[in-house]
């Protein structure tokens, strides 16, 4: 008797010995027959392990078990605020792609040009309005968010052993936000956006040493100009997202192997 023959009578005696209902048996002779086929039970096997990986990562109320209800910091929504900005951040991602279709950072040499598109957007587009308004006020959300993320991480001592180095990947996080809202900020080329550059511009000349150096590789001299507009948009669209959702996922990777950290 063949090999394979051997296990479809073996599966068979089974099922008899174990006296199954019609309905379990052909469930179980269903199942046998996928799982030959494309290991069925593994990939169930690797999905349970999966939901029980989740839920022992899902942040515990610590105000209830650690009887801490007079704790602001503590407060059990608190600890969605780093799955809450990650969401902004996504939302931000999507609706800046999509306004990327429309956007021009100027291809003619006048700067003007970006003003132009983001009229374009905003009045003449079917619902460019609530396009940029969306992405607007995810960026917005998203600063805020981890913004409050970082003070619970502090006020509940969370950055300590052993997540000093996730507290440190989480304070490059937040620099770059910072400067992922600056250069968006930067891109509309309005009077808000002019002189928001020219600040960042004496700014940058101010850094001892290399100050006039960093004014003119950021923004291409010393006034504001279509080399400016070029960076801050390449910055914003094609550096910024690849860094930082790198950084985005070894911070939340690290947090799962780790696990949500106990108050201190």
């Amino acid at each position: 008797m063949s090999l394979e023959r051997k296990d479809e009578y073996d599966h068979k005696a089974w099922m008899k010995k174990k006296d199954l209902t019609p309905i379990e048996a052909t469930f179980l002779t269903t199942l046998i027959w996928l799982d030959k086929r494309f290991r069925i039970v593994d990939y169930l096997e690797l999905l349970e392990t999966l939901y029980y990986r989740v839920n022992l990562q899902m942040p515990k109320s610590h105000t209830e078990q650690y009887n801490l209800d007079n704790k602001f910091w503590y407060w059990y929504p608190l600890y969605t605020l780093g799955l809450f900005s990650t969401l902004a951040y996504v939302v931000a991602a999507i609706s800046g792609a999509l306004l990327g279709f429309y956007y021009s950072p100027a291809t003619t040499g006048d700067p003007t040009t970006a003003y132009s598109q983001i009229e374009f957007i905003m009045r003449d587009l079917q619902f460019g309005f609530m396009l940029r308004s969306v992405h607007r006020w995810a960026a917005q959300v998203m600063v805020a968010a981890v913004f409050l993320h970082m003070l619970r991480v502090y006020f509940t001592g969370s950055y300590k052993e052993p997540r000093e180095l996730n507290w440190l990947l989480g304070i490059v996080l937040i620099s770059l936000t910072m400067v992922f809202g600056y250069t968006g900020y930067l891109l509309p080329w309005d009077q808000l956006a002019f002189w928001a550059g020219q600040i960042g511009v004496e700014m940058a000349r101010a850094v001892p040493l290399a100050g006039e150096w960093v004014a003119q590789l950021l923004f291409g001299g010393f006034t504001l100009s279509q080399a400016t507009l070029q960076r801050m948009y390449i910055i914003h669209v094609f550096l910024l997202p690849f860094v930082v959702t790198t950084l985005i996922a070894i911070h939340i990777g690290i947090v799962w192997v780790q696990g949500i950290a106990e108050p201190h």
